[in-house]
């Protein structure tokens, strides 16, 4: 039987449900010459059944559904519920953004080294701690490198700042000319134990690549880099105060004096990040009445988990119980902060371990909780609503263009490199090098550039920047 397509639009009107939320009664709008029609046509037309279908399987106020998702619910602008991929949505102006580009202590496929990638509604990124190939995960989900900045770091383990070389030099090459590299943490027991001694160093360390990279391409402030190094000890101090937008920190017990959390607070929506460390009453404190509140976690499964990876459990027992925390602690803190969502990372995601950790928690939370863990686990949030996906990117992604302000100045310009090649590179190497005409086909052969081609700074006028390279203003 063919149905007559007005027939399917008074259904399809009277309990579409899309962008209705779980709380919400839907309204049976429809008349009683509708319903009449849809008598007459053999379909049903009794409004208290339809009315049910509509409302079937919501509570409505009528019982408390999950356990886990008081609050949680999908925002009406996001592409799919189930999954985010890169591109495809712009952060609203009223939302907050997380995605966990890594989420392990060890790195692994499908697991880098913590980092916590924060977009707010105003435009502003913040990166809190940058392990060991997260770097992957930012390039895959489309952050052009020239965007990569504002670092807070947590502590100087490796496994939490690790990609920072990386961002600083190759963002310098992929466009961060005009800005300088932005890097803050906090300071130690003496000036060897702060970040300003650590980024002092890593300069050190990166000379030769330094040097070699400006003999032929624009810097300009790429290699400038600005440290913010504030005072560990000053528990509730501002890291950072701008645009809206205030960072706090404090202390974290973590084996030795220097390691920090932080908070960030926007627009009325604050989220907090303890980094590593023992379960601490200063978080308690100052992590109270925030929306998200992320930790570190730990389970209470050190025999097991040592016989799986073949170590002693000595090494687990003695590495938790002085520098981590575990997850009936996590649960603890969880329940004394109470966010509106609770979530844990830096954990090595195995799946014998995961319902072990979910029960561990909820001896003490029984509100919200999610893993920030594997890699690409996407929350957006806004003051009403939270929501939880995973982030799929693909496995061998391609860099994002440079992103470049090109309205204040009319178009972009292009800093002189700071030397050149034979500033840098004995004549006998290259002379050495096989003559292009030797490996290129008869008949071919490119135009090669093995020298910058101008002596003077390069402007390009905006309408010779190719659209993909013009940042979008918020």
């Amino acid at each position: 039987m063919k149905i007559p397509a007005r027939i399917i639009l008074i259904v399809l009107a009277m309990i579409s449900l899309q962008s209705v939320s779980p709380a919400q009664v839907p309204s049976l709008s429809i008349t009683p010459e509708q319903l009449q029609e849809l008598e007459k046509k053999g379909f049903q037309a009794d409004p208290k059944i339809l009315q049910d279908i509509a409302t079937a399987g919501r509570p409505l106020g009528r019982w408390k559904e999950g356990l886990m998702f008081d609050g949680i619910a999908p925002m009406p602008w996001l592409k799919s519920a189930a999954n985010w991929t890169p591109g495809t949505e712009e952060v609203q102006p009223e939302e907050i953004r997380v995605t966990f580009m890594g989420s392990s202590p060890l790195p692994r496929p499908g697991q880098m080294g913590t980092s916590i990638y924060v977009e707010l509604g105003n435009g502003d990124r913040f990166i809190f701690d940058f392990g060991p190939g997260s770097i992957a995960n930012y390039l895959a989900s489309r952050v052009p490198l020239n965007q990569i900045n504002d670092i807070f770091i947590t502590h100087l383990h490796w496994d939490h700042f690790a990609s920072v070389p990386y961002a600083f030099v190759f963002g310098a090459w992929g466009g961060r000319w005009h800005e300088t590299f932005r890097i803050n943490g906090p300071s130690g027991r003496t000036p060897k134990h702060g970040i300003n001694h650590m980024v002092y160093h890593m300069k050190e360390m990166l000379f030769w690549h330094m040097e070699n990279f400006s003999a032929g391409s624009p810097i300009g402030k790429g290699y400038d880099i600005e440290v913010n190094e504030f005072d560990y000890t000053n528990d509730g101090g501002v890291a950072y105060e701008k645009n809206g937008v205030r960072i706090t920190h404090w202390q974290q017990s973590h084996g030795s004096d220097g390691a920090s959390a932080y908070r960030l607070d926007w627009n009325g929506m604050c989220v907090a990040f303890t980094g590593d460390g023992r379960p601490n009453s200063l978080t308690i404190t100052y992590a109270k009445g925030c929306d998200l509140l992320i930790t570190e976690i730990q389970p209470e499964t050190v025999a097991i988990s040592s016989s799986v990876s073949g170590t002693m459990p000595l090494t687990s027992r003695t590495t938790i119980d002085g520098w981590h925390n575990p997850a009936y602690a996590a649960g603890y803190l969880y329940n004394e902060v109470k966010p509106r969502l609770a979530m844990a990372t830096h954990v090595s995601y195995d799946e014998y371990v995961i319902p072990e950790l979910v029960a561990e928690v909820r001896h003490h939370w029984k509100g919200p909780f999610q893993f920030g863990a594997p890699d690409m686990v996407v929350v957006n949030m806004t003051k009403d609503q939270i929501w939880v996906r995973d982030g799929v990117v693909p496995k061998y992604p391609n860099m994002a263009p440079p992103q470049f302000d090109v309205s204040t100045s009319g178009g972009l310009i292009m800093p002189l490199p700071p030397t050149t090649r034979r500033d840098v590179q004995s004549q006998f190497i290259r002379d050495a090098e096989i003559p292009p005409q030797k490996y290129y086909p008869e008949g071919y052969h490119p135009q090669l550039m093995p020298w910058w081609p101008s002596d003077k700074p390069i402007f390009l006028p905006e309408a010779l920047v190719p659209e993909q390279m013009k940042k979008k203003s918020k």
